[in-house]
């Protein structure tokens, strides 16, 4: 990252909620409404701890935010895991944050038990980035499901096979 020093942890803290949503509204992709979904996320984490089923993963520059992940385990299955939310900040997009961000995402999930991730998006014109984010990282449009948000903007819904000890036994 160009000799900048990278800090990373899982713990959220009270004021990462104004950080997250000022993070969030920063980019210009999401509405006010994914904005508020995001603190609420921060916000049961906070209240509830693990028991809450969202993980985060932060990853600072010289103390400013520069990307988030949210994530967990889909409740009631075994080993599958959704990622909530992945943020890079506009400053550090296209600088390999976002990839070093996903792929410690995974790690953190396999150790976890995890053998699938799912991420879903919006197929609105804004959301192409993300995408193509998603494809280039090794997920696979899975399904698109139209007009799931609103008349004209469908769910695109992404997964990836994470490596580590299949359920079977046989390594993969």
């Amino acid at each position: 990252m160009g000799g900048h020093s990278l800090t990373w942890r899982h713990d959220v803290e009270v004021a990462d909620r104004v950080r997250i949503r000022e993070l969030v509204v920063s980019t210009g992709v999401f509405s006010e409404e994914e904005a508020d979904i995001a603190v609420e996320l921060v916000e049961e984490r906070l209240a509830r701890g693990e028991a809450g089923g969202y993980e985060f993963l932060l990853v600072e520059v010289e103390g400013c935010l520069a990307g988030y992940t949210c994530f967990g385990r889909i409740p009631g299955t075994v080993s599958s895991f959704d990622l909530y939310w992945i943020v890079v900040a506009p400053e550090w997009q296209r600088t390999g944050i976002g990839v070093l961000l996903l792929a410690e995402t995974e790690s953190s999930c396999v150790a976890s038990g995890a053998s699938r991730m799912y991420a879903d998006t919006s197929s609105l014109l804004r959301y192409e980035a993300a995408r193509r984010f998603y494809e280039a990282n090794g997920y696979r449009r899975e399904a698109f499901l139209p007009d799931f948000y609103r008349p004209g903007d469908g769910k695109v819904i992404y997964a990836k096979v994470l490596p580590g000890e299949c359920r079977c036994g046989k390594s993969s």
